[in-house]
């Protein structure tokens, strides 16, 4: 029975926790669940609640369709949002590192590849579709993953760095 216990004081713990880094006010990430941009994600920020389940969003870099010189809002789940990770600052990054690529308005999860262009070029692979394409490295960030309302970077096991 004490197992039970501590395991509903944990899920409350964890439910609490996001509700401090997923309120109305804050800025968020948004999952893009649609084609061709599967696994985005989108800055933008909470302007409500809709339910239990359901956030309204207004994206920071996404604009309406119907007005150009209006920001995109929707409605989204929940599920499909967490808070903006925090920036880890690094020299340089490393052969196959997991990074995050700012393109077209969003972060896509990618690994180094190469280098190329000067120092400040790597050439970065997209599993989602197969593109390589070459990014400055001031438009690259360390991988993160929100995990149990912890933000936890990724982990380059056994990989060298360029020579």
């Amino acid at each position: 029975m004490r197992i039970k216990r501590m395991k509903i004081k944990e899920e409350a713990q964890s439910s609490s926790s996001m509700e401090e880094n997923i309120s109305v006010g804050k800025y968020v990430e948004v999952c893009s669940k649609e084609d061709g941009f599967l696994g985005s994600y989108f800055v933008a920020k909470v302007v409500g609640r809709v339910g239990k389940e359901r956030l309204k969003v207004e994206y920071t870099t996404l604009v309406s369709e119907e007005d150009e010189n209006r920001r995109l809002r929707e409605v989204v789940a929940v599920r499909d949002v967490r808070p903006c990770p925090p920036l880890i600052r690094v020299a340089e990054f490393h052969m196959l590192q997991k990074v995050d690529a700012y393109d077209r308005e969003g972060w896509w999860v990618g690994r180094v590849t190469g280098r190329g262009g000067g120092d400040e070029k790597y050439y970065v692979h997209f599993d989602s579709s197969g593109d390589e394409i070459v990014y400055s490295g001031s438009l690259l960030r360390v991988h993160q993953e929100w995990d149990d309302g912890m933000w936890v970077p990724s982990v380059r096991r056994g990989l060298h760095g360029f020579s």
